[in-house]
């Protein structure tokens, strides 16, 4: 009898023949690609779902406008504005003219700019004094005015100027929304600062920093002095001139709540004394929108005009309790030691 053979089940067959028509690579391959989709997948997920979304919301806050920021409303004008003068002096024995200068009113250098070798010099200097310098006596009264004063203020920008030349821009292919640029006062500017509510002065600056109409600034400057022929160099301002309309230069300079470090010190105004003399003479007005600016702890009321004395350290000017202080007496129009 003929042995009998039971045919295997169809679907195992099948599957055989599907097993034999796959490369053995890739049953080799297969699991490796399965480890890799799934954690790929969960992972595609979990950036869809959470990172992508915080990357979108990245790209909008960035293609917002700015928000509008509110500005510092300005510190109040002072009632006055600082005031160029003199102080009294009273000669005694032995008194000469460059020995007041320089013993009252710290001028080192009073011998050399106010010299016989130029006789003008000296007589400009018995006008200022209201005396003549060859024949002081014990008793009578001198004037003494500070030497390149400095003023010091603050007050509001409302022109710009730039030395700077502007270089062309050229035009973007797309359109890229312009925004005003400020002006380069890197290499000079000359700004028209409001100082009172009818009164404005020309500063001439050199600043890196970012100056807008509206900036409120903080400076010191060397007060204009008064022109005498043949003195390019005669060292008193004009009690007369007034602030409004003069040109100041300006050192030791702040916009808004930004010093320049970079600024220009003082002596490097020219001229001045400032080294030689180991400072220099201010003057100001107590009050917040003035000399309160510089936390010189001046115990004077609101509004008192003032002249000080500033000490040269380390290429800055301080004031150091114990410095000469003078207040404007309104009534005798000079200064008196406070």
């Amino acid at each position: 009898m003929a042995p009998r053979f039971r045919p295997g089940s169809r679907s195992a067959v099948n599957l055989r023949i599907v097993l034999a028509a796959i490369p053995w690579k890739l049953l080799v391959l297969l699991p490796v690609i399965i480890a890799l989709v799934i954690p790929t997948y969960l992972l595609g997920s979990h950036l869809g779902t959470q990172i992508f979304p915080s990357i979108t919301r990245i790209f909008y806050a960035a293609s917002a406008p700015a928000p509008s920021v509110i500005p510092t409303p300005p510190p109040a004008f002072p009632p006055v504005l600082p005031q160029a003068g003199s102080l009294l002096y009273t000669t005694q024995a032995g008194d000469s003219c460059d020995s007041v200068l320089t013993f009252h009113m710290n001028m080192n250098d009073a011998g050399e700019i106010f010299s016989d070798v130029k006789p003008e010099t000296v007589k400009a200097l018995d006008k200022t004094v209201g005396l003549d310098c060859h024949a002081l006596q014990p008793g009578m009264t001198m004037a003494l005015s500070p030497q390149y004063p400095l003023i010091a203020f603050g007050g509001i920008v409302q022109k710009i100027a730039s030395n700077t030349t502007q270089q062309v821009v050229p035009t973007p292919l797309i359109n890229v929304p312009q925004h005003p640029l400020a002006p380069d006062c890197s290499g000079g500017c000359n700004l028209t600062v409001r100082v009172a509510p009818q009164v404005e002065v020309h500063l001439l600056v050199q600043t890196t920093l970012v100056i807008h109409i509206g900036s409120w600034v903080w400076t010191q400057a060397m007060l204009a002095r008064k022109h005498i022929p043949g003195f390019d160099n005669y060292p008193y301002a004009d009690p007369g001139t007034s602030l409004n309309g003069m040109s100041l230069s300006a050192c030791d300079f702040q916009v808004d709540s930004t010093h320049d470090a970079n600024s220009l010190s003082c002596d490097q105004l020219m001229p001045n004394t400032i080294d030689d003399d180991s400072g220099a003479w201010l003057f100001s007005v107590i009050g917040p929108s003035a000399l309160d600016h510089w936390r010189y702890r001046l115990k004077l009321p609101q509004g008192t005009r003032v002249l000080v004395w500033l000490t040269a350290q380390n290429g800055n000017l301080q004031f150091h309790p114990g410095n000469p202080v003078y207040r404007y007496d309104n009534a005798t129009n000079r200064y008196v030691k406070i």
